[in-house]
């Protein structure tokens, strides 16, 4: 299974975000309520058959087509066979993503040029002004060495950059025909819902001024591109080429920017993805006045509470999934840092708005200017506090079992060993780092089910550091001996730290 990004369709060989939380884009909060934790679930449904509106007939959209299609051009980028690189059977994208199947640029068809000669891709976009800004994809003109667009008509032009944005996938590009063009409003993708009619048009495989049509499949999707991710999915078909392309609704207006689809093979099988238009809104007006995006900086990594953790941590609040954003790191030096967070508290709000999870918090914090202060509502040891934070700008850039130590827990399934020289020189442990390492972990136990490795490093039981084997068996044993059905320990994991929770069960407690 292939999950790839409409991509610019080429001539030439097949061509093919880790969100930056620690850089600032893990950062919002979450509703308060008596923890802060608890999302309000949907009201119970009323008992007996659910009843549905009658579906009167088929809608025709011709007289949407005829009025928008002027405004909706192909992109073609000359690329160098350099800038490409070879990954199987289609273009994939230049970054991972933790997927099962690869990301692909929606792009260009390709029969295969020698190294060194020109490539030409083809992408989609669409006119935002009379003046002839653009909006497509930043992967769609990514490396390009010349960029030209195609109109309707068939004239031809060349295009500038104006900015690109790669945390969005976005680009404006700029063309000057001398006359005025016809061009699309950006709706209000926020009215958005599932069920609703939706029209694709781009230049898939290169055929320009294509048109196709689908519905709303899910809002708010995930795919793992980057850390503002938050995709309208449609089956309105999307292939390669579409990359860039509008997705309009009934009224003609641009819901989303078509970007990526999934795939076993590189074409459409009915799952799309397009970037919200209340986003593109947001990015182009920054790219359009300054050519970048600034985005506010908090200076926090954080990770989803899952129910497990709750237990853990003493979060849970009823039957309710728990929510909000758990910080697993703070950058030191941060506007976090300064103000006293620290790993454990949970952000449960932003000026007032809630944060469900560590993305919402990612979106809110970078949607707040630099320099403005915030405030920012988090839970400490089950206690409600409120922060007034002056955020930053978001920086540009952004293992086999070792002998049983010490200190084992039967029931947790560890063994944990002091951090000696060595380790720390083994490990490339700053300094400034304390803790335990993790020496054995047993097969098929609490802490193997967590995904703890031989390697990682203990540095906090609960909410509280630990400075080493000695502490961390005995914060161990507290919260056993204390009937914890789940336990929460702050690790290092590959170098990077995070909460994992452990499941006790009901197994022997530690004496």
């Amino acid at each position: 299974m292939q999950i790839t990004p409409s991509r610019p369709s080429r001539r030439g060989p097949r061509i093919a975000l880790a969100a930056a939380l620690l850089a600032g884009t893990a950062l919002a909060g979450f509703a308060a309520g008596n923890a802060g934790l608890a999302a309000s679930g949907p009201a119970a449904a009323p008992a007996g058959p659910v009843q549905a509106p009658p579906v009167t007939g088929l809608p025709d959209f011709t007289g949407l087509v005829a009025s928008v299609h002027a405004a909706v051009v192909s992109v073609t980028t000359m690329l160098k066979v350099h800038n490409t690189a070879m990954v199987g059977p289609g273009p994939q994208m230049p970054f991972p993503f933790p997927f099962p199947f690869r990301m692909v640029p929606g792009g260009p068809m390709q029969p295969g040029p020698m190294q060194g000669q020109p490539v030409e891709a083809r992408g989609s976009g669409f006119l935002i002004s009379a003046d002839g800004y653009i909006v497509t994809n930043n992967h769609v003109v990514k490396n390009a060495r010349s960029i030209s667009v195609t109109l309707t008509d068939g004239t031809r032009l060349p295009a500038r950059i104006v900015g690109t944005d790669p945390r969005t996938d976005l680009a404006l590009l700029k063309i000057d025909a001398g006359r005025p063009l016809p061009y699309v409003l950006l709706g209000d993708s926020n009215k958005a819902r599932p069920g609703q009619w939706v029209v694709a048009m781009g230049n898939p495989f290169g055929l320009g001024g294509t048109v196709t049509a689908g519905i709303v499949s899910a809002l708010g999707r995930n795919i793992g591109d980057g850390p503002y991710d938050k995709f309208i999915q449609t089956d309105a078909p999307i292939n390669e080429g579409n990359s860039g392309g509008p997705l309009f609704n009934q009224k003609g207006h641009v819901i989303g920017v078509d970007t990526a689809i999934i795939s076993p093979s590189g074409g459409s099988v009915g799952i799309g993805f397009a970037i919200p238009s209340d986003t593109v809104r947001t990015v182009i007006a920054q790219l359009r006045k300054s050519g970048h995006v600034v985005r506010g900086y908090l200076g926090v990594e954080a990770q989803l509470i899952t129910p497990a953790m709750a237990d853990a941590l003493g979060l849970s609040h009823g039957n309710a999934e728990p929510s909000g954003a758990l910080i697993a790191s703070v950058e030191p030096g941060s506007p976090a840092a300064r103000a006293g967070l620290q790993p454990g508290d949970v952000i449960a709000a932003v000026d007032g708005q809630k944060i469900g999870n560590p993305q919402d918090l990612a979106v809110d914090i970078a949607a707040i200017k630099p320099g403005r202060t915030a405030s920012v509502r988090y839970l400490r040891n089950g206690k409600q506090r409120v922060a007034r934070i002056a955020l930053a700008e978001l920086p540009t850039s952004l293992g086999g079992a070792a002998p049983a130590g010490p200190a084992a827990h039967a029931r947790v399934g560890l063994a944990l060993a002091p951090i000696t020289p060595d380790v720390r020189r083994q490990l490339n442990l700053p300094g400034s780092v304390d803790g335990a390492l993790v020496a054995g972990v047993a097969p098929g136990s609490p802490a193997a089910a967590a995904g703890i490795e031989p390697g990682d490093v203990v540095v906090g039981v609960g909410t509280g550091a630990v400075h080493s084997a000695t502490e961390a068996a005995d914060a161990i044993r507290a919260a056993e001996r204390h009937g914890a059905k789940a336990l929460a320990l702050r690790i290092l994991h590959h170098g990077q730290p995070g909460f994992v929770a452990i499941e006790l069960g009901n197994g022997p407690k530690a004496g």
